[in-house]
């Protein structure tokens, strides 16, 4: 009976995450961004929860990898992705006068890109046997943090000193590495020496001054110093 029980639990806590996603998503419809990321960051804590539960209670199962990719697809993909669309539908955000009124209309529906390229991501991530201690390509929680925070961090100098053409660029990159195959470093420990944990404590290193000058919006600017510090990596090798 406790087994019968026990087996449920890892994928319950992805229900919770999925749930979590699928609130982000409505505050991310009426605007309300700093909820929206609330409830994506809730999402990630129990994203990180179910896995880890399932290896210690031994309890994997096909439907939860499903479940799982499905549920990270509406938390890191969707739920971001319609937070930038509400962003870009917003009346202060700059679009240049050569863009004609109609494509004006139609430019924030390219946020949904995100969601559907998140989805190829975790299509692939569950495909690829390469990705067991790292990664290949942006994780979804990793591009959902980057544009939450961006928003609600950065929303003031967004308006002021950026357009949305800029915005739609970054859509287009971050389209391209959620499923490129630049290899991403792991976050794990192997143990404590500076030799073979190098990588990862120079990204915490850098990522202290980031987080206490730019408070919520340098969650975004740690993603993009995560980006950086893999690509240089992979360049090393």
């Amino acid at each position: 009976m406790a087994n019968a029980i026990t087996k449920h639990i890892p994928n319950t806590v992805t229900c919770f995450n999925l749930f979590s996603g699928c609130i982000a998503s409505v505050m991310a419809f009426e605007a309300k961004y700093e909820l929206a990321m609330l409830f994506i960051v809730i999402g990630a804590v129990f994203d990180f929860f179910d896995g880890m539960l399932a290896r210690l209670l031994k309890a994997p199962s096909p439907i939860g990898k499903e479940l799982d990719s499905l549920a990270d697809d509406i938390t890191f993909g969707i739920a971001p992705a319609i937070m930038l669309f509400s962003f870009m539908k917003e009346p202060a955000l700059v679009y240049p006068e050569s863009i004609p009124a109609f494509l004006q209309e139609f430019i924030p529906y390219t946020a949904f890109l995100l969601a559907v390229f998140s989805g190829l991501r975790l299509a692939k991530f569950n495909v690829d046997e390469r990705q067991t201690s790292s990664f290949i390509g942006l994780p979804t929680p990793a591009n959902a943090l980057f544009w939450s925070s961006l928003i609600v961090g950065s929303r003031a100098f967004l308006f002021d000193y950026v357009n949305v053409v800029f915005i739609f660029i970054f859509i287009l990159f971050f389209c391209w590495i959620l499923i490129s195959e630049i290899p991403m470093f792991s976050l794990k420990f192997k143990n404590l020496s500076w030799k073979d944990n190098k990588i990862t404590y120079l990204f915490l290193l850098g990522c202290l001054p980031l987080l206490v000058f730019l408070k919520v919006g340098g969650i975004a600017a740690v993603i993009v110093w995560y980006i950086f510090l893999s690509i240089i990596t992979v360049k090393k090798k």
